[in-house]
């Protein structure tokens, strides 16, 4: 091979391996990666992740949201790059109700539902006619039934499952009025109720103690652990990887033992 052919097929060769690299490029970060949270404990935990994504090179921004429904919708939109806050038999709704291409990507924490009340001290203490405030979403909406259900309360028609509602409730001996609000404004209509099925962020932030304030609370084993959620495109990124692996790290577990002393519980 002559010289000039030599040097040629060299130069195409280095281009080749240059425009290889190139193909497949190095994470790189240009803005903050936004996750969208309700306030209280997400909140509060995920900037505790966003410290210990940090120092892996990912920058994160955390926004609070006032209800549940917003989080999805943003994520669904292109405002949030992800989100943490809602367990997977509630993702499962709203991407069925509303055909959002949203996938859990990781298991966040649990936080078991509890019951609150201002006038009785047990539920075998509800007068008949109680007013009892549940959620107005089916998920935890069902959640608080079925919970009310373990307590001997009320019993639900069998094929009703977690999304039962007050329609599915066919045997009520004290009568419950039941009275579906926003998950997140039920703390403040304890005074108006003679008792309510509280999720534990949401109490919490309303200076319940769970632990304590709670006459009944779901057992340990649950099926509404919590999730961290991306868009489908997204859930082979780099940065995705990297905010399971801040997620998951010693620190912010023991941030979550230290912090809600049982209240909220650590699933992975």
């Amino acid at each position: 091979m002559n010289q000039p052919k030599r040097k040629l097929l060299q130069s195409i060769v280095a281009m080749a391996i240059v425009t290889g690299f190139a193909a497949v490029p190095a994470f790189a970060q240009d803005k903050p990666i936004k996750i969208g949270v309700t306030g209280g404990p997400h909140a509060q935990i995920f900037e505790q992740v966003k410290k210990v994504a940090e120092k892996d090179g990912l920058k994160i921004q955390v926004i609070e949201f006032s209800d549940y429904v917003q989080p999805n919708a943003a994520l669904a939109a292109g405002d949030l790059d992800g989100n943490s806050y809602q367990h997977k038999p509630y993702l499962d709704q709203q991407v069925k109700d509303r055909n959002y291409k949203l996938v859990d990507v990781a298991y966040t924490v649990n936080f078991p539902i509890g019951i609150y009340s201002k006038k009785v001290k047990s539920l075998k203490d509800l007068k008949e006619g109680a007013r009892f405030g549940m959620p107005n979403d089916p998920t935890n909406g069902g959640r608080v039934l079925l919970l009310l259900q373990d307590q001997g309360l009320i019993k639900l028609r069998p094929e009703a499952g977690l999304k039962a509602t007050p329609l599915d409730v066919i045997d009520n001996p004290k009568k419950i009025k039941f009275v579906e609000v926003d998950a997140a404004q039920l703390p403040r209509t304890l005074d108006d109720l003679d008792a309510a099925g509280i999720n534990t962020n949401f109490a919490l932030s309303a200076g319940l103690n769970p632990g304590k304030d709670a006459i009944a609370r779901e057992g340990a084993k649950s099926p509404y652990v919590n999730i961290l959620v991306v868009r489908d495109a997204d859930k082979g990124k780099p940065w995705v990887a990297k905010l399971v692996k801040a997620y998951h790290s010693d620190e912010v577990r023991n941030y979550i033992q230290n912090e809600f002393k049982g209240s909220v519980l650590a699933s992975w």
